[in-house]
């Protein structure tokens, strides 16, 4: 596999970027990622997410978005909210680390972390904080990251199939400039 290249998506690179973030989106939650939707889950569902949701952060500069492209396709993204309270302006939070099924377990979700801490710290952010569904394949992924888990949530959310409510875990970093 090609490596991916990363990218921290600006405001003007928005409307370029929507078929891929789209596709990417609509893609994972049909192949039962719990990342807020419930199935059917519609590719303009996909795009209506991005439009209302995440690029009016991208664009006030409170949430960064990262994606990861091989050979032009968007293959992953991540976004990290920065939108805290005054008293939290230390902190932030990860949102939807997405790879597309037909590309996981190549290291496109580390990548994409690692490009989000550097991020953060740079924009004096030393404490992250995520939630995962409890027993997701994630859950290895963030301890390998050295996220720590600070607890679990039972009955979070609703499963994207079926009327079951998951758990969710909690988690933590705490990043220190080298």
């Amino acid at each position: 596999m090609t490596a991916p290249i990363l990218r921290e998506l600006s405001a003007t690179d928005l409307d370029a970027a929507l078929p891929g973030l789209r596709d990417l989106l609509h893609a994972c939650v049909a192949a039962g990622a719990s990342i807020s939707f419930i199935k059917p889950f519609r590719p303009e569902d996909a795009s209506m997410f991005w439009k209302d949701s995440v690029f009016p952060g991208v664009q006030a500069g409170t949430c960064l978005l990262f994606d990861a492209e091989i050979d032009g396709r968007v293959v992953g993204s991540v976004q990290f909210d920065m939108n805290t309270p005054p008293n939290q302006h230390h902190r932030g939070e990860v949102r939807k680390l997405l790879v597309h099924p037909d590309c996981r377990r190549n290291g496109i979700a580390k990548l994409l972390m690692n490009r989000l801490e550097v991020a953060a710290l740079a924009n004096h952010r030393t404490l992250i904080t995520l939630d995962t569904r409890t027993g997701d394949a994630a859950e290895p992924l963030y301890a390998s990251l050295d996220y720590e888990r600070a607890g679990t949530i039972p009955g979070f959310a609703r499963d994207v199939a079926s009327d079951r409510l998951d758990a969710t875990t909690i988690f933590y970093k705490h990043l220190t400039r080298e």
